[in-house]
């Protein structure tokens, strides 16, 4: 509906002439109505949105992977000294009073359990400069100190030299020393020289080239082929959330879930991305993650007991360990035979404990099927090799 204001029509006085009102009539203006179709499409107009991104494609762009970095820490330098002499009224020879400079701030690596990536990490670090000296015997202030978070677990080398081990939070270690400041020529005063004028300048700061290195720490590791189930198991015995679906190498980072038994126990879990024949030839993903297994204690071997000849993969997954690191697949660990809840994967299960000789844990990550027996399992093995060494 029009408003009424817009169609009242009656006569106004406006002033015209020599000081004379003169009374006319105002006819208003039609009215510009939209058509029916035109309101509706400008009342239901919206804005183009943007295409949706997958939770995998999501979670990339948020949080991207990064576990090794080159870095260049520089300390930073220290002040110089001053060469002045103390000045007053009536006080002739008031003798140098120069301050030294302050000395250089540190950079100092600090492993700290919220970072989970060497992706905040920059490529080039410089400390606090130090502040010059100043009259009256005042030192010039240090540097302040540069921290650098880095995710527990992070390796610190020099060139092939391991420097530091940064394996618990809070653990810190010195990467750049600042330099030393500078000395006022108050520093110079001696019996046979009492008006020194000398000052020196400060040092610039310890610069080095390191290597980071992130190895994840947790006392289990689950390996297996792409599409065995490691992340929907990992997702079943602890509150991790890594992504899960139904194509290879879904997982392209490490993550860790905390696994609660008995007593408040925990157990780090970690799910290691697929591995698949020839790994160790830079095959896949390579063995760009088999790092992460390093620190592990124990190993979980995920089998998918749907795929013929399930046995084959233990062989090949130890294989691989082996050609990597001498005795990696020598360590204590559990065969988790997943899927058990389809019908050719349980008709396999007898046949799989036959050929490797030991006991074999058949679950489903799925169904959630039997996931006692590996609760029991990974709260015996970390008793026997975890347990001993946190009472020590």
């Amino acid at each position: 509906m029009v408003p009424s204001r817009l169609l009242s029509v009656g006569p106004r006085m406006v002033l015209g002439g020599v000081g004379r009102w003169t009374r006319v009539r105002l006819w208003p203006t039609p009215p510009r109505l939209l058509s029916a179709s035109c309101a509706d499409c400008a009342k239901h107009q919206e804005p183009p949105r943007k295409k949706l991104l997958s939770e995998k494609k999501l979670i990339q762009k948020k949080r991207h992977f990064v576990d090794h970095r080159r870095v260049l820490v520089r300390g930073g330098r220290g002040g110089d000294g001053v060469s002045c002499f103390h000045s007053e009224p009536r006080k002739e020879f008031g003798g140098p009073d120069g301050g030294d400079g302050g000395n250089g701030g540190h950079v100092v690596l600090r492993a700290d359990q919220q970072v989970k990536s060497l992706s905040s990490v920059l490529s080039r670090y410089q400390g606090s400069h130090g502040e010059a000296g100043g009259r009256k015997n005042c030192s010039g202030r240090s540097g302040a100190l540069l921290y650098i978070r880095v995710p527990v677990g992070t390796l610190v080398k020099e060139g092939r030299e391991v420097v530091a081990d940064l394996w618990c939070p809070g653990k810190e270690y010195i990467a750049a020393l600042g330099g030393a400041g500078g000395k006022g020529n108050r520093f110079f005063l001696a019996n046979d020289n009492r008006a020194p004028v000398t000052c020196t300048p400060g040092q610039p700061g310890q610069e080095r080239v390191l290597f980071l290195e992130l190895k994840t720490v947790a006392h289990a590791g689950m390996v297996g082929f792409p599409n065995a189930g490691k992340s929907s198991l990992l997702r079943a015995i602890s509150n991790a959330r890594p992504a899960v679906a139904s194509y290879p190498f879904t997982t392209l980072k490490p993550h860790v879930g905390i696994v609660h038994c008995e007593d408040h126990q925990q157990i780090a879990v970690a799910d290691i991305p697929g591995i698949i024949r020839g790994a160790h030839q830079n095959r896949g993903l390579g063995s760009t993650f088999l790092r992460h297994i390093e620190r592990c204690r124990f190993l979980l071997f995920v089998v998918d007991l749907s795929e013929p000849e399930p046995w084959t993969q233990v062989e090949d997954l130890k294989s691989e360990l082996e050609k990597y690191e001498a005795g990696l697949s020598e360590r204590p660990h559990v065969v988790v035979a997943n899927k058990i809840d389809l019908p050719q994967a349980r008709a396999a299960l007898p046949q799989l404990r036959a050929r490797l000789g030991q006991s074999v844990v058949a679950l489903s990550a799925a169904t959630r099927e039997n996931l006692e027996e590996l609760l029991l399992r990974l709260q015996e093995l970390h008793g026997q090799h975890v347990a001993p060494e946190l009472r020590w």
